[in-house]
């Protein structure tokens, strides 16, 4: 990538905070001089492939270069209203879609750090930049003269002769400022301008406060007879969990997935299984200094006021015009569709587990906390498959083995390890990534283990989108990051199938961004609507459950063994297990979402009690909670996906059709594979999501599919 900078005076202006015409020129002092030739982010980055150079980038670096890259976009934004020549679609639309290069590159890098290397500096720092980077967009959002150049050639879009992928650019520019606020008078645009500054403040509170709840949080066991159920690899890492902070010689459980889902399911301590699932679901609910409830309230009943300040009937009504749902009914539907289905199944579910406590004696009834634990052991009987035999052939090496062997039978692209190029932890590794004809397509960075400077979850991101509009054909450096346990001595770290399905998944949304074939940055790899985005990643884990792919990586860490047959079939004979109620918690939290956002008053809720009464309103179980509760619901009030959660299963819906297709033609049919490669991956989102979806499978989606495969359907 080559970056394009200001001249050295122009440079010294935006530090000093001047326009270029201002009559009284400033002149940077040599401190501001100094921090644009000690920067990395002040020079073009050299390094193989243009990859940040993370070693040599100081926290102290991102807010001047941040500063500067405002100021910057600012000089940009104005070339483009000043100019006299008539808005044309190059000189408007495209301006605008090349400004920004700077500020893009080191926002890249920070909030990607932000996420995997927080620490009080970073965090911080968030709380100074998120500010300036709300103003920043609302001053272009309400730019009257910007908008009107834009008005002006999107009124000309049929007499433009233009290619699909600019038709997309010019609409969505232009709704994005009709979005922003753009038709606003001067009081209602001052009064969008706090709204956003506000929920850009509350987000970051809110992770700030989920990520020091779920830190802060410890289980100390020093008896080991309270260890009772639990596999070896689990008990080593408390005991490391324990030693890094400072309970030598004991053993110490955190609400981290990897620490928490284990000892929820092994642990034959009832009371300690209900200690930390009670240390989970609290999270952010505990009326300490990180309470979270008053912080969700506030954020709903801000976007409810921004939405209506917009013209929108609800938050959800908003952001649902941008996506494939298009409206909250269409969204209420799916969900009310197989919600019934998902709750009877659970029902029964629970009632199973009741009958397994019943028959060991237990006097108790199910709580929520036993759910995972009496679950594993009805899986072990019914199926004779117990998770903790499949995690031998799971080690996270294996696995990216698996998928790296997935994606070369379908698209012949290679992955070549490189331990000389940039990273910003010890643990990351990384890959160049070629295609079938051996020329280069990309980096690929892997980021498997836990830390605390980590957010909890995982995810996929870019430091560097693939895009042509500059003239270059600028190559995408793309990177997963997961959280599971690092491994302890000379034992690799094992997954059970789920966490190795997870590796697949993420890796489902990477190669999307490797294979990425766009022009315009703002359209390429994951650039697609909430509810379709998480499509290819679903798709991605339907490979790993094939004999196939299992029988080329899933092989024993001691013995080399390859995973037998008769345990390959256990996995997939029990592969509907559960489905009550791993869909019915997702539902659960995906109809706590729409309701948060589907709220038609400014009024503050008593978060507590709304989300009891929509709990109870949708009739779910007391030995259910769903998946996330408000107080902990990082995706909607901390993330982007605000009345989007449900688009996993939209996406589902998706997934479940496109897989009927490699079924029918074979699981590496090169045509198919083809197919979707061009129409899905490579287009990003050039165009209309359906109609992509229509060129590579030929009629839309069924939801039949999708309840079938979750064992929904009606016998």
């Amino acid at each position: 990538m080559k970056p394009r900078f200001l001249a050295p005076v122009a440079i010294a202006i935006a530090l000093a905070g001047c326009q270029p015409n201002d009559t009284n020129q400033a002149v940077a002092t040599p401190q501001q001089v100094e921090q644009t030739h000690s920067n990395p982010f002040f020079t073009k980055f050299d390094t193989p492939y243009g990859m940040p150079p993370f070693e040599q980038i100081k926290k102290s670096d991102y807010l001047p270069a941040i500063n500067h890259g405002i100021k910057q976009n600012e000089l940009e934004i104005a070339a483009i209203v000043k100019n006299s020549a008539t808005a044309t679609f190059e000189n408007t639309i495209v301006a605008m879609e090349k400004s920004g290069d700077f500020l893009n590159n080191v926002t890249n890098v920070f909030y990607g750090l932000t996420g995997s290397m927080s620490d009080d500096k970073m965090r911080a720092l968030a709380k100074e930049i998120s500010p300036k980077l709300s103003a920043l967009s609302d001053d272009i959002a309400l730019n009257e003269k910007l908008f009107a150049r834009v008005k002006s050639v999107y009124e000309q879009r049929e007499q433009l002769n233009l290619r699909a992928e600019q038709v997309t650019l010019l609409k969505t520019t232009y709704k994005s400022f009709v979005r922003g606020g753009a038709n606003l008078n001067d009081t209602d645009k001052s009064t969008l301008r706090g709204l956003n500054k506000k929920l850009s403040v509350l987000s970051l509170n809110f992770g700030e406060n989920l990520l020091s709840e779920t830190n802060n949080f410890e289980m100390v066991i020093d008896n080991k007879k309270d260890l009772a159920g639990l596999p070896d690899d689990i008990i080593a890492a408390a005991a490391a969990t324990a030693k890094t902070r400072g309970h030598e010689g004991k053993w110490v459980f955190t609400t981290h997935r990897p620490s928490k889902n284990p000892f929820l399911t092994y642990s034959a301590n009832r009371k300690l299984r209900e200690t930390i699932y009670k240390g989970y679901t609290m999270r952010g609910n505990n009326g300490n200094e990180f309470d979270n409830q008053k912080i969700a309230a506030q954020m709903a009943s801000l976007r409810y006021q921004k939405a209506q300040l917009l013209g929108y009937k609800t938050h959800a009504h908003f952001v649902l015009e941008n996506a494939t749902a298009k409206t909250p009914d269409n969204v209420f539907g799916l969900l009310n569709k197989v919600w019934p289905a998902a709750l009877q199944q659970a029902k029964n579910e629970a009632a199973d587990l009741q009958k397994m406590v019943d028959a060991e004696g237990g006097n108790f009834k199910v709580a929520a906390w036993d759910w995972w634990y009496y679950a594993e052991k009805i899986r072990k009987e019914r199926y004779d498959i117990d998770a903790a035999e499949t995690k031998p052939y799971f080690s996270v090496e294996a696995t990216l083995k698996g998928v790296f062997y997935t994606a070369n039978k379908l698209w012949g692209v290679t992955f070549k390890e490189r331990s000389d190029l940039p990273k910003y932890h010890p643990d990351v590794r990384t890959f160049e990534v070629h295609d079938r004809d051996g020329s280069y397509i990309g980096i690929y960075m892997a980021d498997h283990y836990v830390r605390e400077s980590k957010r909890g979850g995982a995810w996929m991101s870019s430091f560097r989108k693939q895009y042509r509009m500059n003239g270059e054909d600028i190559t995408p450096i793309i990177y997963n990051v997961l959280n599971y346990p690092k491994p302890v001595g000379d034992q690799p770290t094992l997954l059970t199938f789920d966490q190795a399905s997870t590796i697949f998944h993420e890796f489902g949304h990477a190669i999307q961004g490797l294979l990425s074939d766009g022009y315009y940055r703002s359209q390429t790899g994951t650039s697609l609507p909430r509810d379709y985005v998480e499509y290819p990643s679903q798709v991605m884990e339907n490979w790993m459950t094939e004999p196939e792919v299992l029988a080329n990586f899933a092989k024993h860490y001691q013995t080399g063994e390859v995973i037998p047959q008769a345990l390959v079939k256990k996995i997939q004979a029990s592969g509907k297990f559960n489905q009550g109620f791993g869909t019915t918690e997702y539902l659960a939290a995906a109809l706590l979402d729409m309701s948060w956002h589907s709220l038609e008053t400014a009024e503050l809720q008593d978060a507590n009690k709304f989300e009891k009464d929509v709990l109870a309103k949708m009739g779910l179980i007391d030995e259910i909670a769903p998946r996330y509760r408000t107080s902990y619901y990082s995706h909607i009030f901390a993330g982007g996906y605000s009345s989007g959660y449900y688009g996993y299963i939209w996406s589902n819906i998706y997934d479940a059709d496109t897989w009927l297709a490699f079924k029918e033609n074979g699981i590496f049919d090169q045509k198919t594979a083809d197919l979707y490669r061009k129409h899905i991956l490579e287009p990003g989102g050039t165009e209309d999501p359906a109609k992509m979806y229509r060129r590579f499978r030929g009629q839309d989606p069924k939801v039949e599919a999708l309840l079938e495969r979750r064992g929904l359907t009606s016998k």
